[in-house]
């Protein structure tokens, strides 16, 4: 089948188990609020604590299958009325624990020998590093009223306001030779082999936007305000400085990633340059040829056909890793092909109640489209892995989040350059070249982006032109000479949603981080292709309970070091400079 099956979790909203688990809710606030009384004296603290973990627990697991089942239907239906009615209801609800965790925190921020608590259970143990980021977190939180206050606020904030921009950009009706297309349709057909298809597709894309571009300005400003109001109330530095806490990452490593990429702009920008020569262009690439196929593999993969190669180079790494992609693939778990009323671009959920995950891609037969089915299982391999842990153990950062997928684009790139005839090779490399030019360059143009969005727009109010100059400015910044001035694209903030949560700013470096991070533990597979799996699975394990710099410590590597970002980038010099070999 070509859709997912979402059966594991509901067979509808109408179902009884559904009804049931959305009631069952009620019951788990109740026992969390009853809790309130216990927490005004220390006595039988760790009896205290462990229950209301426990209880916790059983939320967690009941929340999390509501909440996907929601989510998951809503990104293929996005205009069915019963998604949006259940996540309205999920949400008010869940705003009934929001004082008596913010009352928890206190309480176990405040137990005199929490220490000795923790250490006096396997349960507490085993959950110590949880309950030291309650602590950790505990002084950015406000008064339990306040707290209780704001979750209900947030629901007629940025919570609607993401959705406005979700609804918006997934039932946007772009006008191409004749036929109505939806977004991801035409955003698609970037990669195009016909020169004129993808220079007119990236004109009626731009023509399109206008349509939406003033109300999707409104839901960038309140969202972003949103956040600077509470970063400032809670005691944070900055959006970005909470955004590296919610990371478990020092800005030191942040710093140092982001110098190494600098450094390596101008490999990039020789990349670009010579891709656009190449293409018959004289002032660097235009944008609409950013992602245009190069080489004589350009090959079309029917859906079986993806599902086979990725089987194939999966293997090449590990039989756990070839697995989880035929369950995958078997079981129903990908929705592949873009239609309209589903969002654009691509995801991965990990399901933690059911040990499952599901893909959203929107796939057209390109290799960068199995890349990105291969990159999103890398994701559904990171959730195998650590579904083994408690499910308080198992949320993981952002930073972290994006190494398996990058690692898995890694292998099945590999294992192609590895196997393919002299007259294939630049269709890998190029193809790789535009995801790592993607992941450094383009990521660090959204980075340069929503910094000046978030800092301007602490004093005025940023409308479509404003929005768009900031888009450009950042742009030329990233892609230098590498690409051409004039074609440049002013509205790429207004449909990657990104930037369009209130609880998740500057999702876009953790992507940088991924991508790097996974060419260094590629480089130490390739030193032991039989000892490094095993302890590769066990670091994706450990990435819910440690920082991301111990994380990377299990691999004795320091990433507060701008070395070890170098010698990453240093892997996608060697590429680019085998592509202007190639290209000479």
């Amino acid at each position: 089948m070509e859709k997912w099956d979402l059966s594991k979790l509901y067979s509808s909203f109408d179902s009884e188990e559904f009804q049931h688990d959305l009631a069952f809710v009620d019951e788990l606030i109740n026992v969390a609020n009853s809790f309130k009384n216990r927490f005004e004296r220390f006595e039988h603290a760790q009896e205290i604590v462990e229950e209301y973990l426990k209880n916790e627990m059983i939320a967690n697991d009941v929340i999390t299958k509501l909440y996907n089942f929601i989510s998951l239907k809503q990104s293929t239906e996005t205009t069915n009325q019963e998604c949006a009615k259940y996540e309205v209801v999920l949400q008010r609800k869940l705003t009934g624990f929001t004082e008596v965790n913010t009352l928890f925190s206190k309480y176990v921020s405040n137990i005199p020998n929490i220490e000795e608590i923790v250490n006096g259970t396997a349960f507490l143990k085993e959950h110590d590093f949880f309950i030291k980021e309650i602590i950790v977190g505990n002084k950015y939180n406000l008064d339990d009223k306040t707290e209780g206050l704001l979750s209900k606020l947030r629901q007629s904030g940025s919570s609607l306001w993401s959705r406005l921009q979700g609804v918006l950009t997934s039932t946007l009706e772009v006008e191409f030779h004749g036929e109505i297309l939806t977004l991801p349709e035409i955003i698609g057909k970037s990669e195009d082999s016909n020169p004129k298809i993808r220079k007119s597709a990236y004109e009626a894309e731009l023509a399109a936007y206008p349509k939406i571009d003033k109300a999707i300005a409104f839901a960038m400003n309140g969202i972003k305000n949103e956040v600077n109001t509470m970063t400032e109330k809670r005691g944070y530095k900055s959006a970005l400085d909470q955004a590296l806490i919610y990371s478990r990452m020092q800005e030191e490593t942040l710093n140092a990633m982001l110098s190494a990429m600098r450094d390596y702009l101008p490999e990039f920008h020789k990349y670009l340059y010579r891709k656009g020569e190449v293409l018959g262009h004289k002032n660097g690439l235009p944008w609409y040829d950013l992602y245009a196929p190069m080489g004589e593999s350009a090959k079309v993969f029917t859906v079986p056909e993806a599902q086979q190669y990725i089987l194939q180079n999966f293997g090449t790494f590990s039989d756990h890793l070839k697995d989880l992609a035929n369950r995958a693939f078997t079981n129903d778990w990908v929705d592949y092909l873009p239609y309209k009323g589903k969002v654009g671009g691509a995801f991965c959920s990990n399901i933690h109640p059911i040990k499952e995950s599901r893909v959203l891609t929107n796939f057209n037969g390109s290799f960068g489209d199995v890349v990105t089915l291969a990159h999103e299982l890398g994701h559904a391999y990171h959730g195998d892995n650590i579904f083994s842990e408690s499910i308080l153990n198992a949320e993981y950062t952002m930073p972290v989040a994006e190494t398996a997928s990058t690692f898995c684009e890694t292998i099945v790139f590999k294992a192609a350059l590895k196997d393919a005839e002299e007259n294939e090779k630049l269709a890998l490399l190029e193809s790789s070249l535009q995801g790592s030019t993607a992941v450094v360059v383009d990521i660090l143009s959204r980075y340069i982006f929503e910094s000046s969005v978030f800092e301007q727009a602490k004093s005025d109010f940023l409308d479509e032109n404003r929005l768009k100059e900031l888009m450009i400015s950042a742009q030329k910044e990233a892609y230098g000479t590498g690409l051409d001035h004039d074609f440049l694209h002013p509205y790429m903030w207004l449909w990657k949603p990104h930037y369009y949560s209130g609880g998740l700013s500057f999702y876009n470096w953790p992507y940088a981080f991924g991508l790097l991070f996974a060419k260094g533990l590629y480089g130490l597979y390739q030193q032991d292709k039989i000892g490094f799996p095993p302890k590769y699975d066990l670091l994706l394990k450990a990435t819910g309970k440690m920082s991301v710099e111990d994380v990377a410590k299990l691999a004795d590597i320091d990433i507060t070091k701008k070395e070890f970002w170098m010698t990453s980038l240093e892997v996608i010099k060697e590429e680019i400079d085998m592509f202007l070999a190639l290209t000479k």
